[in-house]
């Protein structure tokens, strides 16, 4: 089941009004507040016009070729998932190279979706609550081991529960927004003291750090938190901290404004029954947990700040990215906020969003500088996905693997000599001799001897492992593939070399 959470939208200036040194599209500016208003002449609105269209234009382009790719993933994505329209931001080089649009964004009356068009984030949102709360563990101003006691001391067991357990989600606070719809109670407004009068006074759904379960009622708990601790509302400290030195100027808090015509719609439908417009969830029913919405440029922004550690430490990002572990030690594939992953040898942090009418997925490869953003305006959408899985090929390198070659050629001549019941023990370590029992050996022998010789077998990944490299390769025959998997030590001998 997809987390739910989501996202609004700004007003535009008036014609006849432009805010020196912000924007007059209503996608990207700086308030009339921040800067001084004035009536242009022709001589600076064409002086404006130019910085807009230099302000928004990628900083990096893509090779046509790729672009060309991605158009194509795009339309067939659209075509398969049935979402009205998707945005796409692709960073490459720690540099926006891609921003593009496909589809309609509103379907009555049709209009072309842009990539100026703000679409809701949803639980994406929860990567900047992460960064808030770790904005003032920078300062001193918090900890992420304080107790929830220690500011909001009525909700449940808070004096067992940190700071560190929320953004993991290993608290125990029972989900509030589960379904994947928005049911008639979250019609009404609420505040986010009255979903924690609900949800967060109730018994735990298990015991603090002893399980990992997504729950929104998490961060409506830690957004209160840096509430509490900064003295203003938690959307004021985000846009002062973190949107406004970062230049996302397209986002907005959609318990303060709702998505605008000039921006994308939210759909729905029943099974392959037609695309309808949705209502969104009312006012307060996101908060902290998804109450964002941005451009995929805006977004992009984000991912490239998390790259370049500015306005996280080094340290602190790197407290922000490692895997909680619950108690018994057991690991899980969340950190702050963010899923945790290693695929293929590239690190990857990803984390999607799902409110009314909106899906998101966001996708950063930290050690390729590389990110992919994309938004679809329809409930439970496949098109982010599969975009995002067709795209990542394109822009990742292969891991620097110097022994490739002849790793390649050594897992070869053992599966040749496994295939007669023979191993040669001098390339194993003590651990994997033992392993290559008699029993074994002539399982080996009987089974990959009866497949003949395979077609391919080639490596399909490298990575470090327990002070190891591991390696993957896949073992291609007429009608079957095998999967092999070699630890190879540093002075070159095999701990392992398993045929599955």
């Amino acid at each position: 089941m997809t987390p739910r959470c989501a996202i609004r939208d700004l007003p535009t200036h008036g014609s006849d009004r432009v805010c020196a040194g912000g924007r007059t599209d209503g996608v990207a500016r700086y308030t009339c507040s921040e800067f001084t208003c004035m009536r242009p002449s022709r001589a600076f609105f064409t002086a404006a016009m130019a910085i807009l269209a230099a302000a928004i234009a990628p900083a990096a382009e893509l090779p046509a070729a790729t672009a060309n790719q991605i158009d194509a993933i795009a339309a067939k994505a659209l075509s398969d998932s049935g979402a009205p329209s998707v945005s796409v931001a692709v960073v490459a080089n720690a540099q926006i190279a891609f921003t593009r649009a496909y589809g309609k964004a509103r379907l009555s009356p049709a209009t072309d979706a842009t990539p100026q068009m703000r679409y809701s984030i949803g639980s994406v949102s929860k990567q900047f609550l992460a960064g808030a709360v770790l904005l003032l563990v920078q300062d001193g101003k918090l900890s992420l081991d304080d107790r929830v006691s220690h500011y909001l001391p009525g909700l449940t067991r808070a004096g067992e529960i940190t700071v560190r357990q929320l953004l993991t989600h290993t608290s125990g606070y029972q989900d509030y927004y589960p379904q994947d719809y928005v049911a008639p109670f979250m019609e009404m407004p609420v505040t986010p003291d009255k979903i924690l009068d609900q949800w967060a006074r109730k018994p735990l759904d298990f015991d603090p750090g002893t399980r990992w379960q997504y729950s929104n009622t998490n961060f409506v708990v830690a957004g209160r938190i840096v509430e509490k601790v900064t003295g203003e509302p938690f959307f004021a400290f985000l846009s002062r901290r973190i949107l406004g030195p970062l230049g996302m100027t397209s986002a907005i808090n959609l318990a303060e404004q709702p998505l605008g015509p000039q921006d994308a719609a939210g759909y729905t439908r029943f099974a392959t029954g037609p695309m309808r417009p949705v209502e969104p969830e009312g006012r307060g029913w996101l908060y902290a947990a998804g109450e964002l919405a941005m451009t995929a440029h805006d977004l992009a922004l984000w991912d490239i700040s998390l790259m370049d550690r500015k306005l996280l430490k080094p340290a602190t990002f790197e407290t922000m990215t490692t895997p909680v572990r619950l108690r018994n030690g057991t690991p899980t594939n969340y950190a702050l906020g963010v899923g945790v992953y290693d695929a293929d040898g590239h690190p990857r942090l990803s984390h999607g969003g799902a409110v009314s009418g909106f899906v998101s997925l966001n996708t950063v490869w930290p050690d390729q500088r590389a990110a992919v953003v994309v938004f679809a305006n329809a409930d439970g959408s496949s098109a982010p996905g599969a975009i995002t899985g067709k795209i990542a090929p394109l822009l990742l390198t292969e891991p620097d693997d110097p022994q490739a070659a002849p790793a390649l050629r050594q897992a070869r001549q053992i599966f040749d000599g496994l295939a007669q019941g023979q191993i040669d023990r001098s390339l194993l370590t003590p651990n994997a001799a033992a392993y290559f029992t008699r029993q074994v050996l002539e399982d080996a022998a009987a089974s990959l001897k009866a497949m003949g010789p395979p077609e391919s077998l080639k490596q399909t990944s490298v990575e470090e492992r327990g002070g190891m490299t591991y390696r993957h390769f896949e073992i291609k025959f007429k009608d079957q593939t095998l999967r092999l998997s070699t630890l190879t030590m540093p002075g070159g001998k095999l701990e392992q070399y398993l045929i599955q």
